[in-house]
């Protein structure tokens, strides 16, 4: 039984619950969102992924795709790790985001990309300065049918004609394959291989950095000049995020900004 006495506050109530919602509300609001974080792949792989004499990260596929993730509103996460494994973490949902990455339909079935928006970077031939075979080599279908053996990276895709190359049985053979540039830099230096495919920025600066460049040389045969993507896996990237990261991606470099860090790293 309500008393009259009492009455007067019942209008109070649904005013009262009101407020403690609007005050829940704002308490709510104050509270962030969960926080967006992605892993990001790097390497020993200058002028795009290196460890700087300060000890930071740093290069271009590192500078321009932490900037995407920061403008998307992501903290960033770097993973050090070599391509293959990259790919298998990436695979497995343990890696986000891996830059320099070519499309390809094995990779399709597990990760999404972001199309090609840098411009083309060249994969050419190295080889030991002197070598008599380098006056006969014009392109790499030269190779099969000589003595020249040929150093890889594993699981580095160079392109078409490196996977026409490798289709020949006898060719593929003798490839000899590394997880690391830097050991088969080493091999052509000292004579258990004759060349490696790199990208033309990348040999030229790890030549630099090893003391080679005056051993190992740059020839004229262009294996592959296809734009490198930025590979997402699927278990944890929606389409999306990854438009939306395609879209921030090709801003940055409309603007200049790939050329701007490029030129930072391969001056120095």
């Amino acid at each position: 039984m309500i008393l009259p006495s009492q009455a007067h506050r019942l209008p109070l109530l649904p005013r009262a619950r009101l407020k403690r919602l609007v005050l829940l509300g704002l308490a709510l609001a104050s509270v962030p969102l969960a926080a967006c974080e992605k892993t990001l792949r790097w390497d020993d792989d200058p002028p795009f992924s290196m460890q700087l004499p300060d000890g930071s990260v740093g290069g271009l596929y590192v500078e321009l795709n932490r900037t995407v993730l920061e403008r998307l509103g992501c903290e960033v996460r770097m993973v050090k790790l070599p391509w293959a494994r990259a790919l298998k973490e990436l695979e497995l949902g343990r890696l986000d985001v891996l830059p320099g990455a070519f499309r390809k339909p094995e990779r399709e079935a597990y990760a999404w990309f972001s199309g090609t928006v840098l411009p083309p970077s060249r994969n050419i031939l190295f080889v030991r300065r002197g070598l008599p075979q380098l006056g006969s080599l014009q392109q790499l279908s030269d190779l099969p049918g000589s003595d020249f053996r040929l150093g890889a990276q594993i699981d580095v895709s160079y392109g078409e004609p490196y996977r026409q190359l490798m289709a020949d049985p006898d060719f593929a053979a003798r490839v000899f394959f590394n997880p690391s540039r830097s050991n088969l830099w080493h091999m052509v230096d000292k004579g258990r291989i004759d060349g490696i495919i790199a990208d033309e920025h990348s040999g030229q600066y790890e030549l630099q950095q090893l003391g080679l460049a005056k051993r190992i040389e740059p020839t004229s045969v262009v294996v592959s000049a296809e734009s490198a993507e930025v590979a997402f896996s699927k278990r944890t990237q929606d389409e999306d995020f990854v438009r939306r990261y395609a879209q921030t991606l090709k801003t940055l470099v409309d603007a200049g900004e790939d050329r701007r860090i490029l030129q930072h790293y391969v001056s120095n």
